[in-house]
Order: C-alpha cells, then sequence, then structure tokens
C-alpha cells in the first residue's frame, strides 16, 4: 500500500533576522565607532571599567558581525548535501556570542576585583565623557535591534550585549561619579565587577535558548497534545504517531507526522483532501509554517510493530 506525503505553509524567502539586516549593520558601525573611542578613553584615564566596558564592546562588534555573516549563509539556497540550506548557521552565531559574553562576564569580574584589591588613580571627568557618548550610542543600537530581538535569537544575541554594553555604560558613569565627588578610586574595580555580573545571566540566556534549538525541542508556543487532538479531529484521520515539531532557525518552525487513515480513502484517492484539511487546520492553530504529513493505513504501524 503506497504511502502519501504532503507539504503544508509557505517557503520562508527571509528568515527572521535577515528582514532585520540593514540595523544589524548600523548597529555595528555605532559599535565600531564606540569601541576605538573607549579603548582610547581608558588608556588615557586609567580606567579599568572603562576597558572591561571596550572589552565588551569588543564581543559586540565580533558578535554582530557574525549574525551579519550568518544571515548571510543563511541566504544560500538548498543543495542535496544541506538540505535546508546554511539557515542553521544563524543559531551557532548566537551560540558563539553567548560563549564570548559569558568570557567577557569572567574576565570584567576578575579584572574588577584585581582592581579593588590594588586600586589605581583614573581621571575621572575623561572617564565620564567617554561613558556617556557610549551609553547614548548603545541606546540607539537597542532602539534599532529591539523589533527583530522577539524574532530571531541571533538579533536577540546581538541585542544582549548591546543591552549589557548600556547598563555597562552607566556602571562606568556611576563610578565616575563617584570618583569625582568623593575620590574613592575602589569605584572603578566595583563598576567592572558589576559589568561582568550583569552580562553573566544574559550569557546564561541566551545559551539556554540556543541549546532548545540545537537539542530540537518542540518550539515556543506549540502544543503537541493540542496539535494531536486537531490533527486527530480531521475527517478520516484515525490516529497520529512519529509527530515530531522543532526549529531550524528563529522564524521557522518544521512539523512532521505519520497520519493514519483507512485504506479506503487512499484508494478513493481523497489523500489530497485529507491533506489539505490537514494544512487548513494546523494553519488556523498553530505557528507551525512548514508541515509534512505522510499518510498510511492502520495496518503500516501494525507491521513496523511486529517487525
Amino acid at each position: 500500500m503506497g504511502h502519501d506525503h504532503g507539504h503544508g505553509g509557505h517557503d520562508h524567502g527571509l528568515t527572521a533576522a535577515q528582514a532585520h539586516r540593514g540595523r544589524l549593520a548600523a548597529v555595528l558601525a555605532i559599535t565600531l565607532t564606540v569601541l576605538v573611542a573607549e579603548v582610547v578613553g581608558g588608556l588615557l584615564s586609567g580606567s579599568f571599567a572603562l576597558l572591561a566596558d571596550a572589552g565588551h564592546m569588543l564581543t559586540d562588534a565580533v558578535g554582530v558581525g557574525l549574525a551579519l555573516l550568518a544571515t548571510s549563509l543563511a541566504r544560500r539556497p538548498a543543495t542535496a548535501r544541506r538540505t535546508f540550506g546554511w539557515q542553521r548557521a544563524e543559531i551557532l552565531a548566537a551560540l558563539a556570542n553567548g560563549l564570548v559574553l559569558a568570557v567577557v562576564a569572567v574576565a570584567a569580574v576578575v579584572g574588577g576585583v584585581r582592581r579593588i584589591s590594588e586600586p589605581a588613580e583614573v581621571e575621572a571627568g575623561l572617564m565620564l565623557g567617554v561613558a556617556v557618548v557610549g551609553l547614548l550610542a548603545n541606546a540607539v543600537g537597542l532602539v534599532l535591534l529591539r523589533p527583530g530581538q522577539a524574532e530571531s535569537l541571533n538579533v536577540r544575541g546581538a541585542y544582549l550585549e548591546v543591552l549589557g554594553d548600556l547598563l555597562g555604560s552607566v556602571a562606568v558613569i556611576g563610578a565616575a561619579v563617584v570618583v569625582l565627588t568623593t575620590g574613592f578610586v575602589r569605584a572603578d574595580g566595583i563598576a567592572s565587577v558589576l559589568i561582568g555580573l550583569l552580562i553573566a545571566p544574559r550569557a546564561w540566556s541566551l545559551l539556554r535558548d540556543v541549546g532548545v534549538v540545537l537539542l530540537e525541542a518542540t518550539p515556543p508556543g506549540v502544543d503537541l497534545d493540542d496539535v494531536r487532538r486537531h490533527i486527530c479531529g480531521v475527517r478520516g484521520v484515525l490516529g497520529v504517531h512519529d509527530l515530531h515539531a522543532w526549529t531550524i532557525t528563529s522564524g521557522v518552525p518544521v512539523l512532521s507526522a505519520h497520519v493514519e487513515v483507512p485504506a479506503d480513502v487512499l484508494a478513493r484517492g481523497e489523500s489530497g483532501r485529507v491533506l489539505d484539511d490537514l494544512r487548513r487546520c494546523l494553519a488556523g492553530h498553530f505557528d507551525v509554517d512548514h508541515c509534512t504529513f505522510q499518510l498510511e493505513p492502520p495496518e503500516s504501524r501494525e507491521a513496523r510493530t511486529h517487525a
């Protein structure tokens, strides 16, 4: 008995991250400009907190650059060897961003603790001026990336890095004000530690979400029990098994299932009607754009079970 195989949904011309490629490029240009300013300002003022924030800006530049590269790779068409193309490259870029964030967090905390134990004089006025410029630039970056961070893990990685930088700039500004008003130079090291502690949870959040995709867990918002009930409610469907849902990259959820239908439905050539009903059913209830159904009589499952 032959099996019928059908697809539902539509092709994605762009992944979620590709739709925000121009914003990523603008943020990269801003980040590189502020990076140079913070490195120069940190060296001239003697502020380790400013240098720690510059290190974070460097990871931002690398992260956004990776995100842009990944969106370019993801545009490549599918081939016989890579049937989903390079779309998963965006998730790998988000993974790299998360790992870099974690390394910077540790470095900022370690360096800050050393500066607290061995304080050094800083030029607080210059430190404050550069930090304010960084704050304003990061605020612009956040505004640019905010629309895409909820749609793409790749964009979210860049967004979290810029957010961490903005919070880092706030910490540096606070430290500079403290040094200017009280002369307490250990505030510089304390600010560096705070920057690291602010970065760490964002690194963990991003790595956790990347892990969900790489482990091919069910996409957020998709309840497989509900999917199963809706499939079984389609006229002519007897049951469903081997039901799977996962994510190729942000904005590209996939679902596949073996759907049991009576043998006489297949014999009468009604499989097209069943597939259309399945597509309409899922399109109206679930955020799963690419569905693959294999129609088969119940005897096929029983034969495999006893094989």
